[in-house]
Order: C-alpha cells, then sequence, then structure tokens
C-alpha cells in the first residue's frame, strides 16, 4: 500500500486503500476464516486508505523534490555552460565529476583523449604545445599539489591559439580537500592584441627617433648662433630644447617597456652605494624642487651596498623623485630616505602630494595608466614611469610598495639584496 501511495499519488492511494479492503473481505469469505465483523472491516479500511493517503502525500512530496532539484540541476547546467571559460570540477585525484560544454569542446579542438584524470589528459597533448618540456614539468606539479592555486599559459603549435588555464582547490565544511576547480580560457585574441601594440609601440618609437635625431643635431649647430639671436628667438630655441627632451624621454620609455615586454632587459651588475645614487639623484630633481617651492631633502642612514646597474637604478630614482616633485603642491615637501635593513638595502621616497584614490592602487604598475587625481589636475605624464621601475626592481631581485592616501602623500619602497661584498666598485 505504501508503494502504491507513493507511486499513484493520494487519491489512487486511497482508492488502493479502499480496494484493499474489499479483497481482504472477499478473501476471507473464500477462506472461511478470519474476523469479518463490521468494526475489523472498518479498522483495516480505515488502516489501509489512512496508509495510502499520507503514502500519496509523501509521494507527492518526493515527487515536487526531485522535479524542484531536477530544475535547480538544468539552471546549473545552463549557467556553466553559457560560461566562456571551459569549467570542471575534480575530486583530489583529478578524476573528472563535472563539466561544462565549452570544456568539451575544447577538449576536443585541443586532441585530449576521453578517458583519464585530467592532469593526464592534459600531459597527453604535451608533443602539441611550444615547449613540451616545460609544459609537462608543470603538469606533473599540478598532479602532485592538488591543493595549489596555479595559473599557467600555453600555445599550441600550428594554430598558435593561446590557452591560459586556472585551478582553485575546493574545501568541505570541515576543510577537508573536496576536490579542485579547473578552468581554461582562450586567450588568443588577447595576445594577439598585445603583439599588435607592442609592434605598433616599437614602430612608433623608431619612426619617432629620426627625426628626433635630426632636430638634436640642428639643436646643436643652432647652440653656436644663439648668440646672435633675439631673446624671442633664444625663448623658442629653449622651448625647443624642452620639448625635444621631453619626446626623447618619451621614446626611450616606450623602447624600454617594449624591451621588458619582451624579457630583454639586461643589467651590468657590479656593487655600488645606494647612497651615493640617491645623492646624484636628488642633486639632479633640485632645479625642479626650486622651481617649485618645495622642500627635498636626502637622509641616508648609513651605506647601503648593492649589487645593481647604476644606469637603471639611477632611472628608477630619477622616476620615483621626479613623480614626488611633480604630484606636490608649492610649500609641500619630499624626503629620500637611504638605509640597511635586516640584509636589504633599502630606498624609500615620500611625499605631501595629492596621493592616489586606494581605489586606483592596484593599476598604477599597468602601462600607460594614470590616477584620477593626475588627470583631474592635468599633470602631464605617460604612465610608464611605475612599470619601468617595478621592471627594474625585480630585475634586481628587490619588491617595490607603494602606500598612499588621497590628498595626504604618497610613499614608495624599494627593497634590494645587499651585495655579497660589502666594497663598492672603483
Amino acid at each position: 500500500m505504501a508503494l502504491l501511495g507513493v507511486a499513484l499519488g493520494r487519491r489512487r492511494g486511497v482508492l488502493a486503500g479502499l480496494l484493499a479492503t474489499g479483497l481482504y473481505y472477499g478473501a476471507v469469505g473464500i477462506v472461511g476464516h478470519g474476523p469479518t465483523d463490521a468494526l475489523s472491516v472498518t479498522v483495516r479500511a480505515v488502516a489501509l486508505t489512512g496508509l495510502g493517503l499520507f503514502a500519496g502525500l509523501g509521494g507527492r512530496q518526493l515527487r515536487e523534490s526531485a522535479r524542484t532539484q531536477r530544475t535547480t540541476e538544468a539552471l546549473q547546467t545552463s549557467l556553466i555552460d553559457s560560461a566562456l571559460d571551459g569549467i570542471c570540477l575534480t575530486d583530489p585525484d583529478g578524476t573528472l565529476l563535472i563539466s561544462n560544454a565549452p570544456l568539451r569542446r575544447l577538449a576536443v579542438e585541443l586532441g585530449m583523449p576521453p578517458f583519464g584524470t585530467i592532469p593526464e589528459r592534459l600531459l597527453a597533448i604535451s608533443d602539441d604545445v611550444t615547449d613540451p618540456e616545460r609544459y609537462r614539468k608543470r603538469m606533473m606539479e599540478l598532479a602532485e599539489s592538488p591543493d595549489a592555486m596555479t595559473a599557467d599559459e600555453f600555445e599550441q603549435v600550428g594554430t598558435g591559439r593561446v590557452f591560459r588555464g586556472f585551478t582553485v582547490p575546493v574545501y568541505d565544511e570541515r576543510q577537508q580537500l573536496a576536490g579542485r576547480v579547473w578552468t581554461l580560457r582562450d586567450v588568443t585574441a588577447d595576445r594577439e592584441l598585445d603583439r599588435l601594440r607592442d609592434g605598433f609601440v616599437a614602430s612608433v618609437s623608431h619612426e619617432l627617433r629620426t627625426p628626433l635625431t635630426s632636430i638634436s643635431g640642428f639643436l646643436e649647430l643652432l647652440a653656436d648662433e644663439e648668440d646672435h639671436l633675439t631673446e624671442t628667438g633664444r625663448s623658442y630655441l629653449t622651448v625647443i630644447r624642452r620639448s625635444t627632451k621631453r619626446l626623447q624621454r618619451l621614446v626611450e620609455d616606450l623602447l624600454l617597456v617594449a624591451q621588458i615586454e619582451a624579457q630583454r632587459l639586461e643589467l651590468d651588475l657590479a656593487p655600488l652605494d645606494l647612497a651615493e645614487v640617491a645623492d646624484a639623484a636628488v642633486a639632479a630633481a633640485q632645479p625642479a624642487a626650486v622651481e617649485k617651492e618645495l622642500t627635498l631633502e636626502l637622509h641616508a642612514n648609513g651605506g647601503a651596498v648593492v649589487e645593481g646597474d647604476a644606469s637603471r637604478l639611477e632611472q628608477v630614482l630619477d622616476n620615483l623623485i621626479s613623480n614626488a616633485v611633480k604630484f606636490t603642491g608649492p610649500g609641500g615637501r619630499v624626503d629620500v630616505t637611504v638605509a640597511s635593513e635586516d640584509g636589504r638595502g633599502v630606498i624609500s621616497v615620500s611625499d605631501t602630494g595629492v596621493g592616489i584614490p586606494a581605489s586606483e592602487q592596484e593599476r598604477l604598475f599597468s602601462r600607460f595608466f594614470r590616477a584620477s587625481t593626475a588627470t583631474r589636475r592635468a599633470i602631464p605624464g605617460t604612465g610608464l614611469g611605475l612599470v619601468i621601475v617595478r621592471a627594474i626592481v625585480e630585475q634586481h631581485g628587490g619588491t617595490i610598495e607603494l602606500d598612499s592616501r588621497e590628498g595626504e602623500g604618497t610613499r614608495v619602497t624599494v627593497a634590494l639584496p645587499v651585495a655579497a661584498r660589502e666594497t663598492v666598485a672603483p
């Protein structure tokens, strides 16, 4: 009766209970023994029909629950299938549990086998990527570290398609590893855009260099005739010189960023004293500070000898100090501090300038990005300085940190490993 009620519903369950009562009464009459009085029949009828009724109610709830679950599963499937990225969930061993349609399509396009764990399937296409040895090593690391968050990129041979993969561990309510989410994204268009942008930057830089060289040459020739020019002519010449230097710096920055992106930045390392590098950078920035009526001071708390490229580290300090001067109003101050802390040479440049909104600080080291505090005040700049600074610092094995509050000022701290020999190269 319970099974019939669950299967047929409450009304049919009640009818089945009445039918069962009738069958019981008939069977008693045929067999010839058993209670047939009205009370016994009534009790059995109520029990059987009640059982059918409640089983029917329970069955309806179960069916509604199953229908709701199927609807939820369909919505979830539609949701992950509508994602642009390929997504799947595996157990801690890498066995596939759930996958979406984009991932299944990408797996077919990449030639992955339809069996095995996800790391095994990824290893199967190692010969089809541009750097198979590095790829195999990375896939083995992923298989051995199921609780790691990772991000990797690889390029397919022949097609030139570039893919970026991400993995994130999944934990249960007891914080035990339950599995891992894998995502695969086709970033071919993004990488092609990057290549086009880099090519454009390199082309523009090259095309600007040629006329700038001619302008600089003629400016040197005009310097011999400057005494014969009128005051107005000399002022024009000063403007031309200043603008030419700005364009030259811009071209050099663009070319340097292209080198950084291509990982072709080379350093000429030698032991050097950061205090001496900072002193030269502060001296070079003093005229600009005086012109803006700022206080620019160097605080060298002892020497800090590091293994570095003098010209590149000068470029780092020139960028940081010029930024501090540029973004600080009249009456403010800029302090440059050099110290040796915990086996590192530390340089900090702090100012009392306009500061940077907290929401924009993560993007400061992106190419061509400029803070709103700079654009609102029409402060000139290209948005390349901090990109170059970070690349040079990291190439030296150092770190860079930025702390800023809008309207209060900014502090940038660079830490570099101390040289093995505490001597400065002659």
